[in-house]
């Protein structure tokens, strides 16, 4: 039975380890991961093209102008972004679409695609959040600080979300996400086709 995409939406506090369960359920999972553009400077380790498309701020303001991105914030000085062809192209074949994207901009992909799938992923506590973005050693105190208050924000943020998960443990936060999708699938609201057959 044909069933339509999901867009997917994954969001959380800087620290919460997005990246790594994301990378998880794309090792188990078929899905279309959307590559970011934002403007914030490369980490060690990160690739143009894989980890974001890192673009600057002159550029991205002309993707803003283009309306060539599904959603955009500024997070902590930096703009981020999501490029619009690539996801809708991959939707349009039957490709699940994954987005990795804070709380502004998913609030503006689910204010245009009210059938998008959010989950808001969460550390198990404010201290282990805190530990987990010193350990990094990628930013300096004052930047920490602004995460911080910023993922004070974010949480509050948490209820407006169709799934919470907490990531205590990598694989048991894939898990839950992965149940997530499956139950998704199973909604009768996505299984139109399967109606017009029988």
């Amino acid at each position: 039975m044909e069933q339509p995409a999901l867009l997917v939406i994954i969001s959380g506090p800087s620290g919460t380890g997005k990246s790594t369960v994301i990378r998880e359920i794309m090792r188990r999972r078929t899905l279309f991961f959307s590559v970011s553009c934002t403007t914030r400077p490369m980490r060690e380790g990160e690739r143009d093209g894989v980890d974001y498309h890192f673009i600057s701020r002159e550029r991205f303001e002309q993707l803003i102008a283009e309306d060539a991105l599904l959603e955009y914030a500024e997070y902590a000085g930096r703009f981020y972004g999501t490029p619009r062809r690539p996801a809708e192209e991959q939707m349009a074949r039957g490709t699940d679409v994954l987005l990795d994207i804070e709380v502004q901009g998913a609030r503006q992909v689910r204010d245009r695609m009210p059938d998008a799938v959010s989950v808001f992923l969460t550390p198990p506590s404010w201290e282990e959040l805190e530990r987990r973005l010193r350990n990094r050693g990628t930013d300096s105190e004052e930047m920490i600080r602004r995460r911080l208050e910023t993922a004070r924000g974010e949480l509050d943020e948490a209820r407006t979300y169709d799934y919470l998960v907490v990531n205590d443990e990598v694989t048991a936060a894939a898990d839950r996400i992965c149940a997530i999708l499956d139950g998704e699938r199973c909604r009768t609201s996505r299984c139109a086709a399967f109606f017009s057959e029988i």
